[in-house]
């Protein structure tokens, strides 16, 4: 027993020497650098590269571009633009085309909103206005280029009158000619329809008017009978005692006949107009048996005053651009 408690206790003792000298054997140096305080700041991380933030308008390629941000593809799209063609509705229309989703409005530098049909160069003349996008304002400066031609707006709107001008002076008379020409064709087309139309209507009318002119001196005549006859039965059968009656009672059946023809035509019984309304009636009473047309007639005759002013209009010596002709003195 002695010798095996030896034994251990020897091995224990070469265990611990060993581990002594391990511990006593060099390490490898550690160099620690010493970092900078940077104070307290905020840090983002992210994945991807950030969406811009900003709107410019500049130019590029030589022609004016737009640069917006779109939140769909958080990215930005080049919008070109043509201030003298495009008005605020394409622009706003295009920007909903890439992004659907997105809700754009224009508004001045002011605050005020722009209307659609407003030109991109009118807008731009105040050098700045401002781009809503989803509740997001963007300030848009105009650059150095455009606010140089949009001071000369007015020499440009002097310009295309110039060219209307001269345009007019080269083409008018041509034009002229031509609508002349379809105005004589158009004229002489009427004249030959309204030919027949013509002499049958001269033909009704001559007949109305002697027809009417029977009735008057009919009703003439009729007065003259009837006086005749009163006046031989109060003077040569009966008295005027007995004849007084029946006078005062032709005279009150006379005028509600004159009352009676106020009713039915709801004009006064005056002897012109009287005889043009049984002229008419006679006149369209005789047009029913010849199958006159009297409509289409009339509708010809309108068309014919027309074409003939217009003739007039055309050669007119203001229209024409010619010296007007003065006025000579009577002799």
């Amino acid at each position: 027993m002695a010798s095996i408690v030896g034994k251990v206790a020897g091995r224990l003792l070469g265990s611990l020497g060993a581990r002594r000298s391990a511990s006593k054997a060099p390490r490898p140096a550690t160099f620690l650098h010493k970092v900078p305080q940077l104070g307290v700041c905020q840090a983002v991380f992210c994945s991807t590269r950030p969406p811009p933030t900003e709107v410019s308008l500049r130019y590029k390629h030589g022609r004016l571009a737009l640069e917006v941000p779109l939140t769909c593809r958080s990215e930005t799209c080049l919008f070109f633009l043509q201030p003298m063609l495009m008005t605020v509705g394409n622009l706003v229309s295009e920007l909903q085309r890439e992004d659907p989703g997105a809700t754009a409005t224009v508004l001045s530098k002011d605050g005020e909103r722009v209307a659609y049909n407003t030109l991109i160069e009118a807008l731009l003349i105040d050098k700045q206005f401002q781009l809503v996008i989803n509740n997001t304002v963007y300030n848009v400066h105009a650059p150095e280029k455009v606010c140089k031609s949009s001071e000369h707006a007015l020499q440009l709107d002097d310009m295309k009158h110039v060219v209307h001008l001269l345009h007019t002076a080269l083409h008018l008379p041509e034009h002229q000619l031509i609508q002349e020409r379809q105005l004589l064709e158009r004229l002489d087309s009427l004249k030959q329809e309204l030919s027949p139309l013509e002499k049958m209507k001269a033909q009704l009318s001559h007949t109305a008017e002697d027809q009417t002119s029977r009735a008057v001196w009919t009703g003439l005549a009729l007065l003259s009978v009837q006086g005749g006859a009163l006046a031989w039965l109060t003077w040569w059968v009966y008295s005027w005692d007995v004849m007084e009656p029946v006078t005062y009672f032709v005279t009150y059946a006379t005028s509600m006949g004159a009352f009676a023809y106020y009713v039915l035509t709801k004009e006064d019984y005056v002897y012109p107009n009287a005889k043009d309304r049984q002229f008419l009636h006679y006149f369209y009473k005789g047009a029913t048996k010849k199958k006159f047309n009297v409509e289409k007639y009339n509708e010809l005759k309108d068309e014919l005053a027309q074409v003939e002013d217009d003739l007039k209009r055309l050669r007119n010596p203001t229209q024409l651009q010619l010296p007007i002709e003065q006025i000579q003195p009577k002799p």
